[in-house]
């Protein structure tokens, strides 16, 4: 049978507290089997976390990890049939896809980004009509608007520079 020990901190002054909740319903606290420390409050999460779970926060944080070498997550990226009627064959954070003319496409984000100051990424197919192979063939970034934060303009391009439907159009969101 397991123990249970409490001990206080011979340096210490203060006093450790356990209440039961303010409910009629039980509840239990199971700890890991572990060392660790329990997160039971948002004290120790950024200030800017704050709205949100506990666990999502840090999981936010440790993406975004500062140093001279930061690691930042995608926050919105797609992949889809951009010639006929558009189609998303995979998404996050992407909630459709308008259809602007040939080659041109608005990428409409589920959650708004922060500000309009990301990176966007795109590629495309070099067979407009319905190769697999990726390879020369352009995708632009804004082919005439700025990015704004609930969507981004991209186009498939020729290599004269005209306007392409294409069948595998990607894009990736960075901030």
């Amino acid at each position: 049978m397991s123990k249970v020990k409490i001990e206080g901190n011979a340096s210490g002054t203060g006093t450790f507290t356990i209440a039961a909740p303010n409910s009629s319903t039980d509840r239990t606290l199971t700890l890991p089997d572990e060392a660790g420390t329990v997160l039971t409050s948002v004290s120790d999460v950024a200030a800017s976390a704050l709205t949100g779970d506990i666990a999502a926060a840090r999981i936010t944080d440790a993406l975004n990890a500062g140093g001279s070498a930061p690691v930042y997550a995608c926050r919105a990226w797609v992949n889809f049939n951009g010639t006929g009627t558009v189609a998303i064959r995979a998404s996050g954070n992407v909630s459709s896809i308008t259809d602007n003319g040939a080659g041109q496409y608005t990428v409409n984000f589920t959650t708004s980004m922060p500000d309009a100051n990301y990176s966007t990424n795109v590629t495309v197919s070099t067979d407009p009509n319905g190769g697999t192979s990726f390879g020369s063939m352009v995708g632009h970034t804004n082919y005439g608007s700025l990015p704004t934060t609930s969507g981004v303009d991209v186009r498939g391009t020729a290599d004269n520079g005209s306007g392409v439907d294409k069948i595998y159009m990607n894009v990736a969101v960075f901030r």
